[in-house]
């Protein structure tokens, strides 16, 4: 067990758990099995009026790109899609499949790694603030989806707003702040991947690092946005699956552990023998009244507000979505995601110490508890298992962070600054650069990480404090119409800055008060990686540019009219290819007053589940102290629950409600017609031809 917790001896291939081809397996040829796979879904189409007509094939490749088309579903339901559906996959996503995507771009390397980790260090609290503090930003972010569709359903990226508000001075310092966080994010997911994929089956770590976004491009390139949609619901399905292999395992048949008594038990000798610092009383790991995990829980819900909120990923989820479908398919993800984390982390973290596995925490904070755990328990099938978990975790984020850097990089760079007129083959072209110029680019960037041995768990804490000054005055370009471009840029400025400083001061002052350097204190990676240090960035930041942007508002308003988002034409860069005038006087579910409803509806649902997870739950939890037997049984009993309905919602859900086109299709393929009803045409019986590109 020590070599395979041993980097060093995992770097040179020493008794490692999986045998080097096989890493190189998952590097590599899991990344093309699924480029292949989707592939097969998704191909360049024409027209089918101008198949077998050479003449009109010329003069359509002259006027409109070559363009991705989801085979199965597009062939027997006769749509076309457009270069639009590059980037925003029709706006046409169904409630399951939003929040299948919502689990899939939600769940990092981080998710399985670094929530395991501080259940490792901080017992029961980890997986509960890991999971609930990374929980509320997607509920709150809900509302903003809503706002999108009732205000400016179609764009394409939250910038276009920024811009259409504020001009180009605030445009490019917020496209700044999107780039570092898709940077953050990226890193984040190849460090993780990498570090266990090293030391599970020895392959060099800086290859892995490279390799892991390669295979991602592909599929993410040919088929844009809709790809990695298609590709989310398989890469989620197989997280869940493993999730609830591993929990079965630790809670049910395991010949050590085996029930939540014998879990008890074992982490009951662990508190005598192992007590956490800061944990009461005496120690265990077996309560809710631990110091370090609430500081943590504090710096997870600060940080992730910023990779949540100046994320174009998730802008561009909800642009995707069918109105009636984006705040459901917010919640309703957020909530399936919290088991990940929780269920998941309350498994293999608190069983690493159940096991007493022979664990540093420098190996911890590497991620390597639930491979280890993996591994006890199941031998090579557990390794197996949980690097196919992580790979899939590592490719789904991946491929959402690379469209969405595409979609920026075509549309906010490339169209707004390089060529206005840009057709739709052009922005297709750009948006493939984009995609395979950062997959390399984060691929160098990971590696150059780890030469400067920066880790998972430290980059995961200290993100908040170079993006979460952007997360108020991206909110509120959409939400206030006061908000004026000045006080936006200056809150997002000044509080970035006065984050890296309070980061900085705090870790020489935490530094200082433990002795370090002759007690005079140093700022130094391990300083920075203090808890204190990080929490006074993370505050600094997010709470700084609230301080700075509301104010300034106040003073020097905008009173900007939203009215007139809906007005913008092409010659603002906003509404390029697309007639969204179906968009905006649709009926029923997706209809304006329909909409306005479910914003006051999401407003409410979001506060009071918000509410839920971060007050309530753990104001009813400290009082119990030291867990009994019996209320551990009730909490893993719950974690258990909540993983299996989550498993369920996610799997079951975008298969039922794609049931109509995938009967469609079998009883084509085994019956050799068209369905009635799903004869090709060349465009929507229901909507209106997308403009010439």
């Amino acid at each position: 067990m020590a070599a395979l917790t041993d980097s060093r001896r995992a770097a040179s291939h020493q008794d490692t758990a999986l045998p080097e081809g096989l890493g190189w397996f998952i590097v590599v040829g899991l990344g093309g099995l699924f480029s292949l796979f989707t592939a097969g879904l998704v191909r360049h189409s024409r027209p089918p009026a101008l198949q077998g007509c050479r003449v009109a094939r010329l003069r359509h490749s002259l006027t409109r790109a070559p363009l991705p088309q989801v085979y199965l579903g597009d062939r027997y339901s006769g749509h076309v899609p457009t270069s639009e559906e590059y980037s925003t996959a029709g706006r046409s996503i169904k409630m399951g499949l939003t929040a299948c995507d919502i689990v899939s771009k939600w769940t990092w390397a981080a998710t399985l790694l670094q929530s395991s980790n501080v259940a490792f260090q901080y017992g029961v609290s980890g997986p509960f603030w890991y999971a609930s503090g990374a929980t509320i930003q997607v509920l709150l972010f809900a509302v903003l989806a809503v706002e999108i569709k009732r205000k400016c359903p179609a764009i394409h990226t939250a910038l276009e707003v920024v811009h259409a508000r504020w001009g180009t001075g605030p445009h490019i310092v917020f496209l700044v702040f999107m780039f570092i966080c898709n940077i953050i994010v990226t890193s984040m997911l190849i460090l993780g991947g990498s570090a266990v994929i090293n030391a599970l089956s020895g392959v060099d770590l800086s290859a892995a690092a490279f390799l892991i976004p390669m295979g991602v491009t592909i599929y993410t390139a040919q088929g844009g946005l809709m790809a990695t949609f298609i590709a989310s619901w398989a890469h989620v399905a197989i997280i869940y699956i493993a999730l609830c292999i591993f929990m079965f395992q630790i809670y049910a048949t395991d010949p050590m552990l085996g029930s939540p008594k014998a879990v008890w038990d074992h982490l009951n000798v662990m508190n005598g023998l192992v007590p956490v610092e800061g944990n009461h009383p005496y120690g265990t790991m077996l309560t809710m009244k631990s110091h370090n995990g609430l500081l943590f829980g504090i710096i997870n819900i600060i940080g992730n507000f910023g990779t949540v909120f100046v994320d174009q990923a998730y802008w561009q989820g909800a642009i995707a979505a069918k109105p009636s479908a984006t705040y459901k398919g917010y919640l309703m993800g957020g909530m399936c995601w919290f088991a990940i984390p929780f269920t998941l982390a309350t498994t293999l973290g608190l069983s690493g110490r159940a096991f007493d596995l022979p664990l540093t925490y420098k190996e911890a904070g590497d991620g390597l508890v639930p491979p280890a755990v993996a591994a006890h328990t199941l031998g090579t099938g557990g390794a197996f298992l949980i690097v196919l978990q992580l790979f899939m975790a590592v490719t789904a984020s991946g491929s959402a962070e690379q469209i969405a850097v595409a979609s920026i990089f075509s549309y906010d760079i490339f169209k707004r600054y390089i060529k206005p007129n840009a057709t739709g083959k052009d922005i297709i072209l750009m948006s493939r650069v984009g995609v395979f110029g950062f997959g390399i680019i984060s691929g160098m960037l990971a590696v150059t990480l780890q030469q400067l041995g920066l880790n998972l768990g430290w980059v995961y804490n200290a993100m908040g404090i170079f993006i979460g000054s952007a997360v108020l005055p991206l909110s509120l370009a959409i939400t206030w119409k006061k908000c004026s471009g000045s006080a936006a840029v200056t809150g997002a400025i000044l509080a970035q800055f006065a984050g890296l400083i309070a980061w900085m001061v705090q870790g020489k002052l935490s530094s200082k008060a433990l002795g370090w350097n002759g007690g005079k204190g140093e700022v130094t990676y391990e300083s920075l990686g203090l808890l204190n240090a990080q929490l006074a960035g993370n505050c600094a930041s997010l709470f700084g540019s609230i301080f700075i942007t509301i104010p300034m508002s106040l003073i020097w308003p905008q009173n900007y009219d939203f009215a007139e988002l809906r007005k913008l034409t092409d010659g603002n860069q906003v509404v390029t290819e697309t007639d969204d005038s179906a968009l905006l006087d649709a009926d029923g579910a997706d209809s304006p007053e329909a909409m306005d409803l479910a914003l006051s509806w999401t407003y409410k649902t979001g506060s009071v589940l918000t509410l839920v997870l971060i007050i309530l739950w753990p104001c009813l939890a400290i009082p119990a102290g030291h867990f009994t037997p019996s209320y551990w049984g009730w909490w893993v009993a719950l974690a258990i629950a909540w993983g299996l309905i989550a498993t369920f919602c996610t799997i079951c859900l975008p298969l039922w409600e794609a049931r109509t086109t995938i009967t469609a299709v079998f009883k084509s393929l085994l019956g050799g017609h068209i369905p009635e009803g799903h004869e090709p045409s060349i465009h929507h019986a229901k909507a209106k031809p997308p403009t010439a590109v």
